[in-house]
């Protein structure tokens, strides 16, 4: 008999990528299965393992949403095929996250499993606009609403005399398309018509959007704003306090949606900078490594080289680790090391090598080029390749990924190579997941004038070209661009 497997409701928290929990990031990589909602930011999928079933709870174009009961027996199946399950739910499962009915179905079946808490929407998108959802001089009480689930005729069922008198302040989750009765009834019931109200889209997200107003016009406000879900409406006197207090969207880059085209398989180093400045940042494309054959007969001779050059940070790891499977002697290497970037110099320098750039390299003696598949059609003087994995789109995430970049609105496309160019081109736009109209109406970005160069190849040219290809840089450039967002 097939041994169980275990299920973990995992938190997703509410957007921001950052505030997942320690244990809820490492139930993600150790995940078999990754049932995930709308609301989980699908980002924390990147974390997933390569071979990790991945199956989206929400609506996509060619089905409808999967029905609570069908999600239930998802997670009953999976775990009786002995895998380890996640589901990945927006804000935290046990608000509004139907964790109970879901642990319920694991119970009658006999499978083991863990909640893992996440940070709650209604707490923490107050919280990025600057607003605290208690204060002893505003009030200490506090509500969380469901202002859509199970309600009587499509309007929440609540005690409304209770909210209105009792509760300081109230947030309701998803309840823009009843904002007027919530209102007229919380006025009706004895809330001041001049008490402050804050609606907060995509709270925690660098595209989140606010719109203040009270009780008596925040109704008109967003209809003529044509505000929308998923949204949190906060009510109370507190909410005032977001003048003193707003601090997130007074970051730098903050209203700054990125496209940022990557050729590597690690995490990008930009994509965290432009994050932590405020800047919502989508990734194109997730790559991934697999295994190839190696060519031993290389590895057998690695003493006779004379130059090492390694063209990726990635390559230095993989082809060290190459070297322990094969029980080959770190002390054959006879070579001088080279990187083909700083990235990769950093990469050998944390191994305790001092190497040198590729433009330092001498041209005399025997040459070994180090890195994976996509080094295959470059040519070195007197150069022999080691290939240590074969790089490909993972195209597991193409789905995932273009759900993304159909609710942002991107206003700012960065190419940090000119290799990057290529991806973008090639694998985004000729292949219809990237619209070429997002290039007509974006700030183009390019870290140098080689990389400037490359995209003149595709009749475009940049709006800003940062001063050094630093983050820093970067930063500043799009701080200072003369289009600005």
């Amino acid at each position: 008999m097939m041994k169980k497997g275990k299920v973990f409701l995992v938190g997703a928290g509410p957007g921001d990528t950052g505030l997942i929990t320690v244990k809820g990031l490492e139930a993600i990589k150790g995940a078999e299965v990754i049932l995930y909602d709308r609301l989980a930011n699908p980002k924390l999928l990147v974390f997933a393992p390569a071979d990790c079933e991945l199956i989206y709870c929400g609506k996509l174009p060619d089905r409808h949403v999967l029905r609570q009961e069908m999600i239930n027996s998802l997670l009953v199946e999976k775990a009786l095929e002995g895998k380890t399950v996640i589901r990945l739910k927006g804000g935290d499962p046990g608000v509004f996250g139907r964790v109970g009915e879901e642990a319920e179905a694991l119970v009658e079946h006999g499978i083991s499993y863990d909640i893992v808490p996440g940070i709650s929407s209604g707490i923490a998108a107050p919280v990025y606009a600057g607003i605290p959802v208690t204060h002893r001089e505003f009030g200490e009480s506090f509500a969380v609403v469901t202002a859509h689930d199970k309600s009587k005729d499509g309007h929440p069922d609540l005690d409304w005399k209770s909210l209105a008198s009792g509760i300081d302040t109230i947030a309701f989750y998803m309840g823009i398309s009843n904002l007027p009765f919530i209102c007229e009834n919380l006025v009706k019931h004895g809330k001041s018509a001049a008490t402050p109200v804050i609606l907060i889209q995509w709270g925690t997200f660098g595209r989140q959007k606010t719109l203040e107003g009270t009780l008596a016009d925040i109704a008109e406000k967003a209809s003529a704003e044509q505000f929308s879900n998923p949204a949190i409406t906060l009510v109370g006197e507190i909410v005032s306090l977001r003048k003193k207090l707003s601090w997130f969207e007074k970051k730098p880059l903050f209203g700054r949606q990125v496209l940022l085209a990557r050729t590597g398989t690690e995490e990008s180093a930009v994509a965290k900078e432009l994050t932590s400045n405020g800047a919502d940042v989508i990734e194109f494309p997730k790559w991934k490594r697999s295994r190839i054959e190696l060519d031993k007969e290389i590895l057998g001779s690695i003493s006779d080289y004379e130059r090492i050059l390694f063209a990726s940070p990635e390559s230095v790891s993989e082809f060290f680790e190459i070297l322990i499977k094969e029980k080959i002697d770190i002390r054959r290497l006879k070579a001088e090391l080279f990187g083909c970037s700083m990235k990769s110099l950093a990469a050998l320098n944390k191994r305790g090598f001092i190497a040198e750039l590729e433009s330092k390299m001498s041209t005399s003696g025997r040459l070994l080029v180090v890195g994976d598949s996509s080094i295959k059609g470059h040519q070195y003087l007197n150069g022999d390749q080691f290939i240590t994995s074969k790089k490909e789109i993972d195209w597991n995430h193409m789905q995932i990924f273009t759900r993304m970049i159909d609710e942002a609105e991107v206003n700012t496309v960065i190419f940090p190579s000119a290799a990057s160019v290529a991806v973008v081109m090639e694998h985004g736009i000729e292949s219809g997941l990237i619209s070429a109209d997002l290039l007509d109406s974006s700030e183009i970005v390019a870290f140098g004038e080689k990389t400037a160069g490359a995209l003149k190849e595709y009749g475009r040219k940049p709006n800003v070209v940062p001063a050094e290809p630093t983050k820093s840089a970067l930063v500043e450039s799009l701080r200072n661009s003369v289009k600005g967002i």
